[in-house]
């Protein structure tokens, strides 16, 4: 039995006898997985999660977390920079490198106090490509982390091939056709996959269990060490995000191939856990799982399938809506966070560099990490919803809408999702405003966290103030106090 410290009291021991009692750091995140889909977020998940919900089982459960953006690289930016994606344009990463070369990163954070810093998975973020038989500046290796295996986006965007450090593997010299799963699925569900560029040594198949076997050889590799530098692990799944291709044993768990590949990925994590485990590293290890935003599951797939990937919440992938963005988020920390405790506090990836920071004794210069609030407190226990825990939280659709959290409000400056659901499902798609109707939407995230009755007419003062609010929250540099 762990004897539980409160949390100020575990940070304090950190600091106190030296850089060795630091914690390991496990950071999972996984791509285009719903609220609903993991069993401890949603007691009707047709999708057996046992590890994840063994995971919330020994940590907390955050209610109310939200990713940077309701896309993969939005997200991910938000997530590594500790800075709201809507400052930058992210647009760039297929050529180019997103992060730009003075921004901290987790990575040069933990670096600097001392970690050993690696990366597994897709990265989305950009190089600075100039052909892949040549070096491709910009990313992991250069943005703090001392190794990385992966691949430059997700499984359905050519070309693909394996990246060790910042250069290609194998470079993709091979052909693959476009795949595709026809009825019942629209054409971005399924196998759904582009063609182009292949290497050799890469099945689309075989890339989930690829990078669970890379992820496992940090671990093992680090314990074997026995260094005094603790490890930072960044392990970037690219599943359930399409293709779909749950393996010949995960066939057939579910009644459709998302919720069999998403019970596919509940097991990859399991394996990580184990390695953790095994090779005696799980007691010092804070572990923090995630997704990278919502999934692309439409009303009619949770009609024919009986399962909910949303958890209850509005929209999908792309959306504005809280289905875009809320997340399931886990924090496990043994000895620092109670077991089986749950968090309502509004919190974002962006929130995780301060977070860390403060774990680990780091401090944020100003201008780094602008929009990135310590989650500390609530890791404590000690937060509640709706406080000024963090400050506003503003969030981009896929389609140019905007939305701004504040306390139990949400504004969207637009009407419709603004993103995929608007575009594929005539129940969302956006109409024009009659001479009376409302132009934007306002909704009570407390009373109606579905974004079901939208508010926009009974509220016109501070329907005003919010999108005054978000225009110039648009144009500032931070919201972080500096």
């Amino acid at each position: 039995m762990i004897r539980l410290l409160p949390l100020f009291v575990a940070i304090a021991a950190i600091a106190s006898t030296g850089l060795a009692k630091a914690p390991n750091i496990l950071l999972i995140l996984v791509d285009d997985m719903g609220y609903g889909d993991v069993g401890a977020y949603n007691d009707e998940s047709k999708i057996p999660t046992p590890y994840l919900d063994k995971l919330a089982h020994d940590g907390m459960m955050f209610t109310d977390a939200h990713a940077a953006g309701s896309l993969c690289h939005p997200s991910r930016y938000g997530l590594i920079t500790g800075e709201l994606p809507t400052r930058v344009d992210t647009s760039v990463w297929s050529g180019k490198a997103v992060i730009a070369e003075d921004r901290m990163t987790l990575a040069s954070l933990l670096k600097g106090q001392g970690y050993r810093t690696a990366m597994v998975g897709k990265w989305h973020l950009g190089f600075n490509e100039d052909g892949f038989d040549q070096p491709m500046p910009g990313g992991p290796i250069d943005v703090g982390f001392d190794t990385y295996f992966g691949i430059r986006a997700s499984t359905d965007i050519p070309p693909y091939f394996y990246i060790e450090g910042d250069r290609a593997l194998v470079p993709p010299i091979d052909h693959i056709e476009a795949r595709g799963s026809g009825e019942p699925w629209t054409r971005i569900q399924g196998e759904f996959s582009r063609e182009g560029g292949v290497a050799p040594n890469l099945q689309l198949e075989h890339v989930l269990s690829r990078f669970t076997d890379e992820a496992v050889g940090v671990i093992r590799n680090h314990a074997r060490l026995e260094a005094e530098r603790p490890l930072f692990l960044y392990l970037a799944y690219p599943a359930p995000h399409t293709p779909w291709l749950p393996s010949p044993a995960f066939r057939g768990v579910t009644n459709n191939m998302y919720g069999d590949f998403t019970a596919m990925v509940d097991h990859m994590i399991g394996r990580v856990l184990t390695a953790l485990e095994q090779s005696g590293m799980r007691e010092e290890t804070l572990v923090i799982f995630s997704s990278d935003n919502g999934p692309v599951w439409y009303d009619k797939d949770t009609k024919q399938f009986g399962h909910d990937a949303l958890g209850g919440m509005q929209g999908m992938k792309g959306d504005a809506y809280e289905g875009g963005h809320r997340m399931p988020f886990i924090v496990r920390w043994p000895g620092a966070v109670e077991a089986s405790s749950a968090s309502d506090q509004t919190i974002c990836f962006t929130d995780v560099m301060a977070t860390l920071a403060g774990v680990t004794g780091a401090n944020l210069p100003k201008g780094q990490a602008p929009d990135s609030f310590s989650f500390l407190p609530a890791l404590q226990g000690n937060s509640a919803a709706n406080t000024d825990a963090r400050g506003p939280l503003v969030l981009e659709s896929a389609r140019g809408h905007y939305a701004l959290r504040h306390g139990k409000w949400k504004y969207i400056n637009g009407l419709g999702s603004g993103g995929f659901s608007d575009g594929f499902s005539s129940e969302y798609r956006a109409r024009k405003p009659g001479p009376n109707d409302p132009t934007a939407q306002l909704f009570d995230m407390e009373a109606d966290p579905g974004e079901t009755t939208n508010l926009w007419s009974k509220h016109p003062d501070l329907v005003k103030k919010m999108s005054t609010q978000l225009e110039r929250l648009r144009t500032e540099s931070h919201t972080r106090p500096y």
